[in-house]
Formats: structure tokens, C-alpha cells, sequence
């Protein structure tokens, strides 16, 4: 595959998302011999980039103080004036990406392929791609014409994140280029930041999170998840349903509508581990699995696991065991 790839980066603060190296390893999957350029928008970009440059062969910028908020709208006629027709360009499955790159593939005029999971490989300017429907329970896999282009969407946690570090990345400023025009007008405009409220437990500074989701059937077991957690020196958290049915503050919600975490250990109990809930866990913790579904998604990302129903022997699961199937 000879096309170049490009990875649009999500930042906050002058630091770079964590799906900005999990795009380069979704990268190599598509070509082992890719040179991944990174992509990134806003203001004082500066710090930013020289971290991109030590991981990514180039990093383009787009850095003005008009796109210290910048919106999708905006974005995407800016990205199209720099990045060339027949491209791939990678974006995070989250909720800017999700915004952004539908559009972005029809000015582009390229193939759009939406959360994907994983690749198999190119063959004749075709794609093999997988993704997953049903919150996991089935994996469907996909032919995508990628031979003019392509935006695809990764999903956060698909890929293990590329952290060696080895590039000497050249920084390509395309500030004059993207906005020869000004800056275009867009629909939308930016109002204010409402932070996450942050409950009497800040989750996302907790280093061991005992999480329960359905699966505990009743609130008065919650009793029983926060003596363990008290054992374990943890702190707890939750899933959706557990706030939409108020038994715990939406302070104590982890996923992609909810808190985003960074634990060293994570244990869920009850949790079938669909994407917008797993998509809120960050870094790489060690994923302890309890659920009485043997299917559930949550097995995939989990390290180690058991599922027990209906008085069957439980079922361990492992990482090491799987690879081994």
C-alpha cells in the first residue's frame, strides 16, 4: 500500500490523547512499512508537536489562537485544503472523532469506514477491516475500497499503543495553507467548558477501581462491592445503568459518557464491557472480569476472567489463554 496514512491527534492541555500512539499501531496493522504523519489543530501547539515528533515521521500543524476550541465544522474544512485526496486518515472512535469524520470523508470523497476494531490486511486497493455490532456479541468483517481514500475511525483500545519512541519527526507547519481563506464560518460556535462534576471519590485519580454494572441485579449488594473495595484499598465505580437507576452519582460513572480512568487495576463485576464503557479506560490496566456471560465483551480486554451461570463450574479466562486458541 503505497498511500500515506495520517492520524488526526485529540490533545487537552498540551498533552496528547492516549489514542494518539494506539494510531500508529493501528497503522502498521494497515501497512507494517507505513510512514504515519501525525495531524493535530489548535493554539500554542508547540509543546505538543515536539512530543508527536519523538513517535510520528512528521507531525502537520494547524496552530491558531481561533482554533483554541476549534469544532468539527471548522476543522473539517481546514483538513481538506492540506490533506491530500487520496490519503488515509485514522480518527479516534470517541466523540470529536465520531463528529468529525463522516464529513471529513465526504469532502475528501473518500471510502468512510466507521469503529473499526482490527485489520487484516490490503489486497488489490481493498481493505479487510472488523468491527463489532451488538455492543461486542458479534464481529462483522468488512471489504472497504480504499484506493482513493479513506477517513476511518479506530475505536479507543483496539490497538496496543505503539510507545517506542524512535522517530525524529520533522514539524510541518500548515497554518498559512489551512487558513489562506480565514478562518471558514461555521454553523456552530464555542459557548464554555463544563468540566465533569467530581463527586465526594474523584475516580479518575484512583490507582485500583472496583466497578459494578448490571449484573448486581440489586442495590443492596452495593454493600457487599464497597466491603470489597474497602479490602482491597479501592475505590468504586460504575457503569450506566447503575446512574440511569440511581443507585450511585454519575461522578462514579466510567465510559466514553462518563469519567475517563487511568487505574492500575481495574476489576469489573457485572459489566458486559461495551465499547462506550470500556472506551473510558486509559493506560493499561490490569482488567479483572467477573460476569455470568461467557460471550460478554468485557472478556476480551479483560487479563483475567470468570464466568459462572446457573450452578455450571465457572470458567477462568486468561490473556495468555486466549492468544493460545
Amino acid at each position: 500500500m503505497a498511500q500515506q496514512v495520517f492520524a488526526y491527534i485529540i490533545h487537552k492541555d498540551s498533552v496528547p490523547d492516549d489514542t494518539a500512539l494506539e494510531m500508529i499501531a493501528a497503522a502498521r496493522k494497515l501497512d507494517p512499512d507505513a510512514s504515519v504523519a501525525a495531524v493535530i489543530a489548535g493554539a500554542d501547539l508547540d509543546a505538543v508537536c515536539n512530543e508527536l515528533a519523538s513517535s510520528f515521521s512528521e507531525v502537520w500543524k494547524i496552530d491558531d489562537e481561533a482554533l483554541a476550541y476549534v469544532n468539527a465544522e471548522v476543522l473539517r474544512s481546514l483538513l481538506v485544503l492540506i490533506l491530500p485526496k487520496d490519503g488515509i486518515v485514522l480518527v479516534p472512535h470517541e466523540h470529536f472523532g465520531m463528529d468529525l469524520a463522516p464529513g471529513l470523508s465526504i469532502k475528501l470523497d473518500a471510502a468512510y469506514l466507521p469503529d473499526a476494531v482490527d485489520f487484516e490486511g490490503v489486497e488489490d486497493g481493498k481493505l479487510k477491516a472488523v468491527r463489532e455490532e451488538y455492543t461486542g456479541q458479534v464481529s462483522t468483517h468488512v471489504n472497504c475500497d480504499i484506493s482513493q481514500g479513506a477517513v476511518i475511525t479506530v475505536r479507543p483500545g483496539s490497538f496496543k499503543a505503539d510507545e517506542s519512541k524512535s522517530a525524529a519527526g520533522k514539524i510541518v507547519d500548515k497554518t498559512a495553507e489551512a487558513m489562506e481563506g480565514g478562518l471558514p464560518a461555521g454553523a456552530r460556535r464555542f459557548l464554555e467548558v463544563v468540566e465533569a462534576e467530581v463527586g465526594d471519590v474523584d475516580i479518575t485519580k484512583s490507582d485500583v477501581l472496583v466497578s459494578v454494572g448490571r449484573g448486581i441485579e440489586d442495590e443492596d449488594n452495593l454493600e457487599i462491592i464497597f466491603d470489597l473495595a474497602k479490602a482491597m484499598g479501592a475505590d468504586v465505580s460504575c457503569s450506566r445503568p447503575i446512574v440511569d437507576a440511581r443507585w450511585r452519582e454519575k461522578s462514579r460513572q466510567v465510559g466514553t459518557s462518563g469519567q475517563t480512568v487511568k487505574p492500575k487495576v481495574y476489576m469489573a463485576l457485572g459489566i458486559s464491557g461495551a465499547f462506550q464503557h470500556v472506551g473510558g479506560i486509559k493506560g493499561a490496566p490490569f482488567i479483572i472480569a467477573i460476569n455470568k456471560n461467557a460471550k460478554a465483551p468485557i472478556f476480551q480486554v479483560a487479563d483475567v476472567g470468570r464466568c459462572r451461570y446457573r450452578g455450571r463450574h465457572p470458567r477462568f479466562y486468561s490473556r495468555a489463554y486466549r492468544q493460545d486458541q
